[in-house]
């Protein structure tokens, strides 16, 4: 699909009639933007849905007027005039007491940025390190995990990296410079440095303006922030440690070291590295771990690391024959876990009283079943221990709903469980348990 030259969405193929108009109405323009382009974004940006920005303007009113919006967009983009409007800030939980900050530009805005970002990912895509997961197409972060997991057998020390505030103080002078190694003096540049000097819409209504950093949830920061990377940390790592893997998602980021002293100076080396690159390494966070199995035994400091919300640790395990060995293993986190007992009471169930169990199934069955696929790739069931506490929460829902299992636990228990026995597969939990268990 595309837009003709009064906006209106039409089918490539119905093009043909206005076609030397629309390109004439191009070539006039400063920049090479083609209206196909706006709409390829739009889908894209679309697809991820998101609240709305500064101007207020949701999608449903955003789609009132698509044509007129996108041809607003497309013109401005190729005419060399487009502006980046405030980013609204949302602070969101991180752990007790702290907060992330994320930045939502408005729907437009991502339209656009997703027009540049889709310019510079193929130019770059190729040159990233086969090593950083994050934000990249066909990869993962269970990609970076299973990897992890297989080196942490193989290699007995791990450097776990934290680069504090990393997206709040990525420097724009370095950035600017990265960009332009690939796109030149294109007008991509223009609009990227327009994007990083965008003020922040504070919660209070107050207006900040930023002299570095790119903003968490913007369309294009993902990339940015990996090309910054892709410099900082893994061609240096490449040139100057090519004997230490890694796994690297956005700035997660862990290092396996054959000895601890390899882990110490690769620690020292890193912090000055990052220095350079205007990015300060966290000294409590950043840590030497020593990956104990039952081979590799002895009592020192870190023994654990967290990795993209699982736990790395030595765990008891069954081997093939159903003997019992430590094995160093991930698992879901005791703060992914804690998250997600917190998000599940969050819900209130028990005050759903008029809600039937459809309904509350369809309220969260995407939520849970994201939790299985995700938390659930090594050790399920302790996963499953964690999602014990939703069956909990469906008790307390039936008590308050059912006046005969009001005041009788253990028969609200036994209704539960009687549910489980004739729809086992209601809730993703309940399949997932049965998959783990084979009952």
């Amino acid at each position: 699909m595309g837009l003709d030259r009064r906006g209106t969405v039409v089918q490539p193929e119905a093009c043909s009639p206005t076609r030397q108009g629309m390109r004439r109405e191009q070539l006039a323009k400063s920049f090479d933007v083609s209206k196909r382009e706006v709409w390829e974004a739009y889908k894209r940006v679309k697809a991820n849905r998101g609240a709305a920005g500064v101007d207020g303007v949701t999608w449903e009113r955003f789609e009132r007027e698509l044509s007129k919006n996108l041809y607003r967009i497309w013109n401005r983009l190729a005419s060399g005039s487009y502006m980046a409007p405030l980013v609204k800030r949302v602070d969101i939980p991180k752990e007790p007491g702290k907060t992330r900050p994320l930045g939502i530009p408005t729907l437009a805005d991502r339209i656009a940025q997703m027009v540049v970002k889709r310019r510079l990912e193929p130019l770059v895509e190729p040159e990233f390190h086969a090593d950083s997961y994050g934000y990249r197409p066909g990869r993962s972060a269970h990609d970076a995990l299973r990897v992890a997991r297989q080196r942490c057998w193989r290699q007995d020390w791990v450097l776990e990296l934290d680069i504090q505030a990393f997206f709040e103080n990525i420097d724009w002078t370095l950035m600017m410079k990265a960009v332009r190694k690939h796109l030149g003096a294109s007008w991509e540049v223009l609009y990227i440095e327009r994007w990083l000097a965008a003020g922040v819409l504070m919660p209070d209504g107050t207006v900040q303006e930023r002299e570095r950093g790119t903003p968490q949830g913007g369309v294009i920061s993902p990339l940015l922030a990996n090309l910054y990377l892709h410099y900082a940390f893994d061609k240096w790592m490449e040139r100057e440690h090519p004997g230490v893997p890694f796994e690297r998602y956005a700035d997660d980021i862990i290092c396996h070291c054959d000895s601890r002293q390899q882990a110490e100076d690769l620690r020292e080396q890193l912090k000055k590295r990052l220095a350079e690159c205007r990015l300060t390494m966290h000294p409590e966070k950043t840590r030497v771990v020593y990956c104990v199995d039952a081979n590799r035994r002895g009592d020192y400091e870190h023994k654990q690391f967290d990795f993209l919300g699982y736990t790395f640790k030595p765990r008891t395990t069954k081997n093939r024959r159903g003997r019992l060995f430590t094995n160093f293993s991930p698992a879901v986190s005791d703060k992914a876990a804690k998250a997600v007992r917190s998000e599940i009471s969050d819900w209130g169930l028990q005050r759903k009283v008029h809600s039937s169990l459809a309904d509350l199934l369809q309220d969260h069955r995407s939520v849970i079943t994201g939790w299985v696929r995700y938390y659930g790739l090594f050790q399920p069931s302790r996963l499953l221990v964690v999602l014990r506490s939703l069956d909990a929460h469906l008790v307390r829902w039936a008590r308050a709903k059912y006046k005969t299992l009001r005041d009788r636990a253990d028969r609200a228990w036994a209704w539960l469980r009687g549910m489980q026995q004739r729809e086992p597969t209601l809730f993703p939990h309940w399949r997932a348990a049965i998959m783990t268990t084979g009952r």
